[in-house]
């Protein structure tokens, strides 16, 4: 009989955590000193907040459902393998449209990754309490 197999994790592994904002889920995959993985679940019909980071980038890959993107200026709809690129000290939104559920693959990469680099834009949305917004 060989050795029992013990698993340690790595610097860079991090225990699966999961957030349930009023729009969705966000269930940190993995995490590192310079980028976090999030799976993100946007429900139909709603969005997550106009915000801006000073210190990240992000990479969004839609992996089910449609999202429409705004970022800066510009208005995009992705579908299922698309993927489009959010870069720092950018205002950016991104909304679900459809009748299914949004699921994306958020890549985050940067020199800080705190909650408090995220700076949210005031919006009026019925369907959410503004409070409530976290992501």
């Amino acid at each position: 009989m060989g050795k029992a197999k013990t698993d340690k994790p790595t610097e860079t592994q991090t225990p699966i955590m999961t957030r349930t904002p009023p729009w969705g889920k966000v269930m940190l995959l993995e995490q590192g000193d310079h980028y976090r993985i999030n799976r993100i679940v946007i429900n139909p019909g709603y969005h997550i907040s106009t915000q801006m980071h000073y210190h990240r980038s992000e990479h969004w890959i839609v992996v089910a459902g449609t999202a429409k993107v705004k970022c800066g200026d510009e208005e995009i709809i992705l579908t299922a393998k698309q993927s489009t690129y959010v870069p720092m000290n950018t205002p950016h939104r991104v909304d679900n449209p459809g009748v299914i559920p949004l699921v994306m693959i958020e890549v985050q990469n940067g020199e800080y990754l705190g909650e408090d680099d995220i700076i949210r834009f005031p919006e009026v949305d019925e369907n959410i309490d503004q409070s409530d917004i976290s992501r």
